[in-house]
């Protein structure tokens, strides 16, 4: 069972078939279900210094998230748990609705397979716990596990909980998910408007929905039998005059993972409703089984078709929103300074957006966790970091919230689109001396973004299957080849790709460290080696990490359009990906 941060996951299936959609879980995950109920109990009894804690507890949509509810209910009615078992809730909801409790269990394997399930733990500041509270409850679980007798205790004392009050927690779950959805929409809201001011939040949708000239706008979603079709939705695109349109809302029809190869589907979705007429529908996205991510499909105007858009792009167009929004509404205040955080392997391009936007650019290690931290900590340092995120995945974080959310992706496109007059889009052209066209569409805006060509986090040659698992030993391995590899190739890299130097930067955590000259000490944190040109600007990048989520280690290029041929940036990011595989291969051996 794989123990991160970003959640505690294996397979839970009975069969041990992660595509296996069974509903039944062993004794071994009871077992492991009631320990890791007990051990966030205690912890939150500790941290919240209450004795009967407020626990929010829900699940995604996979079919062994009840059995593994029923045993982690089981065990906390019998601690003396208060519990709001909301049933089937997305993870933002979840999240947003625990701010007003003592903590939150949710049972999720988020985009893994359907067989695949977990568990993911929070107290009340909206996120899953970081990573050395975590690391406090791995070591009490883990050490449950191993004493069998305390275990078998635990397992027996829990299936004694009084069925009464047991029954209630079930009987209760439909008030608990309503209020859960109440303090969800409350709280998209405030996140979509920036503000919790009221007066402020009806003001700006009534901007964003009453312009007399604004077309007729819809989004179509595939749920793909995620945990939001059960949530805010539909009736939140509704309430703000943005036509809804869903597909498989009822169960899991493909895999979970919101990349392109399962964006095929809302794509043709979204061309079936033109050919029937519906002209109106310009976004779709598809969001994975606890709802937190969801990436994005729009229309393209120019090519007449629609088109999915890769998880950096969705990521970029994110940031221009949200840092333009947040400019537009704090710029003159005095101590003003916009920022962006984002994980290690996000695009360069995020950069050249928050240079010309005056804002700083600041990168943690890969995990929501610490990106989250991250941004915490540079707005302790007096930073206005509004927007936040792992560009690899597409994931958009908005503040105030800790964690993805599509529907604050979406609505931050759609800032982009309807605020028009004195808009983001026309205050980002100034910004970049671009010719402003009162009549644009996203596609005008995509056309604006810095070009880059990056590899996808999903593609095969983005994944290795390496056999030596001490990272800081392979990594060691790799920075000798490297060097060698660079010092025989270093003229031909000039010529070929204008890299004239390199720089060394590894993360871990919310640390990031520069011109670093050994590698090792990354562990199992993130290496990226940075190549620049003759001006020691940055052009390209190779990165790499062991997941902590998956046995496997995971490489990425990202490569500057400076030749304004992509045909070319394409093939560059595809022959540094190569080298980069060969020297790590060779590492490993």
């Amino acid at each position: 069972m794989i123990l991160s941060a970003s959640g505690w996951r294996k397979v839970f299936a009975i069969s041990g078939n992660e595509q296996d959609t069974t509903p039944e879980i062993s004794e071994e995950s009871v077992a492991i279900s009631v320990a890791a109920a007990s051990v966030f109990f205690d912890y939150l009894v500790e941290k919240s210094n209450q004795q009967n804690p407020v626990i929010a507890v829900g699940i995604d949509a996979r079919p062994t998230g009840p059995a593994i509810a029923d045993a982690m209910l089981h065990t906390l009615v019998k601690k003396g748990a208060i519990l709001q078992y909301s049933g089937v809730t997305a993870a933002p909801e979840i999240m947003a609705y625990s701010k007003k409790l003592d903590g939150f269990i949710y049972i999720s394997a988020s985009h893994n397979p359907v067989g695949h399930n977990g568990i993911k733990f929070g107290i009340n500041d909206g996120g899953v716990l970081n990573g050395q509270e975590n690391a406090k409850l791995v070591k009490t679980f883990t050490e449950l596990l191993a004493d069998e007798d305390k275990l078998k205790k635990e397992i027996s004392e829990a299936y004694s909980c009084s069925n009464t009050e047991l029954k209630n927690v079930y009987k209760t779950s439909d008030s608990a998910k309503f209020n859960s959805l109440r303090a969800y929409e409350t709280f998209v809201e405030e996140t979509i408007a920036g503000t919790d001011n009221k007066e402020y939040q009806k003001d700006f949708f009534q901007m964003l929905t009453s312009n007399e000239n604004r077309k007729e706008i819809g989004v179509v979603v595939d749920f793909n039998g995620s945990a939001r079709a059960k949530c805010i939705d539909k009736d939140f695109f509704v309430q703000n005059k943005i036509n809804f349109y869903a597909m498989n809302e009822n169960r899991i029809v493909h895999e979970i993972i919101p990349e392109a190869e399962n964006l095929v589907y809302v794509s043709k979705e979204m061309e079936l409703l033109h050919e029937n007429g519906r002209k109106d529908v310009i976004l779709g996205y598809m969001p994975d089984c606890d709802g937190d991510r969801g990436n994005i499909v729009y229309w393209d105007e120019k090519a007449n078709k629609s088109v999915i858009l890769k998880a950096q792009e969705v990521f970029s167009l994110s940031v221009l929103a949200e840092l333009t929004y947040s400019i537009w509404q704090h710029e003159g205040e005095k101590n003003f300074k916009p920022a962006v955080a984002v994980n290690c392997p996000t695009s360069m391009r995020i950069e050249e957006i928050a240079k010309a936007l005056g804002a700083e650019v600041f990168r943690a290690e890969v995990g929501e966790a610490n990106v989250v931290n991250l941004a915490r900590e540079k707005r302790a340092e007096g930073y206005t970091v509004r927007i936040l995120g792992e560009g690899s995945n597409g994931g958009t974080i908005t503040y105030p919230s800790s964690v993805r959310d599509p529907l604050n992706t979406i609505f931050a496109i759609l800032k982009l689109l309807l605020l028009k007059e004195n808009g983001l889009f026309e205050l980002w052209c100034k910004k970049r001396n671009i010719p402003f066209n009162s009549d644009f569409t996203l596609t005008d805006i995509l056309e604006t973004l810095p070009k880059y060509a990056t590899t996808g986090v999903s593609e095969s040659r983005a994944i290795l299957h390496v056999s030596n698992t001490n990272h800081s030993e392979l990594k060691a391995s790799f920075q000798n080849a490297f060097e060698k590899s660079w010092a025989s190739r270093k003229d031909e890299l000039k010529e070929k790709y204008n890299i004239c130097s390199y720089e060394a930067v590894i993360t871990n955590g919310t640390k990031e460290t520069k011109a670093v000259e050994d590698y090792s000490l990354s562990e199992k944190g993130g290496l990226k080696i940075i190549f620049k040109d003759s001006t020691d600007s940055p052009i390209a990048f190779i990165w790499m990490r062991g997941s902590g989520t998956e046995p496997v280690f995971r490489i990425m290029c990202d490569v500057k359009d400076y030749s304004n041929n992509m045909e070319t940036t394409a093939r560059i990011e595809k022959e540094l990906l190569e080298w980069e595989t060969e020297l790590l291969k060779e590492s490993d051996k």
